[in-house]
């Protein structure tokens, strides 16, 4: 989920920002390592970005200051890990705030630690164990599907805390609750579907780069 340009109060858009800020750093010097170890890897790398950017471009208005939409991020959490995935998904969510007025500079910190770091860290935790038991391709389908759950658990926390009922810990609890069951009639359809098309790209994938059978050796 996308919050929207100008949405959240100054203080937790910079505090979002100090978040988010070391992650996407430290996801690009790793994208930039493993394109030097084997430049074949910028291929992949760029597949994983696209599917973040298309995906997470189709939005459904949801809560008022926010949309849902699919998070895309199921397919390069997998492959690279999720620092490399909170660099990209900062590029991506940064071109569609500049190019499709979708999301926002204000709330691009706040963005990106909800899309880009903590639903696919939850994903990443998820596909790790599930890939012991599981096909690559039915772990990934779980990995972005919980991805894109964690991510609008993460916005509808994000907002009860800019925006809380009441004051104190109940007026935040309270908020939250309200933001996941209004965001959860679109949410969980939507990643459901999303599980669905990242598992089939993986399949696809693994059929024209066998070597990647293993996943996840680029994290």
């Amino acid at each position: 989920m996308h919050i929207m340009e100008g949405f959240l109060p100054i203080e937790w858009s910079v505090a979002w920002y100090v978040f988010s800020i070391p992650f996407i750093a430290y996801g690009a010097w790793r994208a930039k390592k493993i394109i030097e170890e084997n430049p074949s890897n910028k291929a992949l790398i760029a597949v994983a970005g696209a599917f973040i950017f298309v995906l997470s471009a189709l939005k459904i208005p949801s809560v008022t200051g926010s949309c849902s939409h699919p998070t895309g991020t199921g397919i390069a959490v997998v492959l690279f890990g999720p620092a490399i995935t909170a660099f990209l998904s900062a590029i991506a969510l940064l071109y569609q705030a500049l190019l499709l007025a979708h999301g926002g500079i204000t709330t691009l910190g706040a963005n990106t630690a909800s899309m880009g770091i903590i639903g696919p860290f939850a994903g990443w935790i998820v596909y790790r164990f599930a890939k012991k038991h599981l096909s690559v391709v039915s772990a990934t389908f779980i990995a972005a599907v919980v991805a894109d759950w964690v991510t609008y658990v993460v916005t509808s926390i994000q907002l009860a805390l800019a925006f809380p009922a009441d004051a104190g810990l109940s007026g935040i609890l309270s908020s939250a609750a309200v933001f996941m069951g209004i965001f959860a009639v679109t949410q969980i359809p939507i990643a459901l579907i999303e599980g669905v098309v990242a598992a089939t790209l993986m399949k696809h994938l693994l059929q024209i780069k066998p070597e990647i059978k293993g996943a996840e050796v680029f994290a």
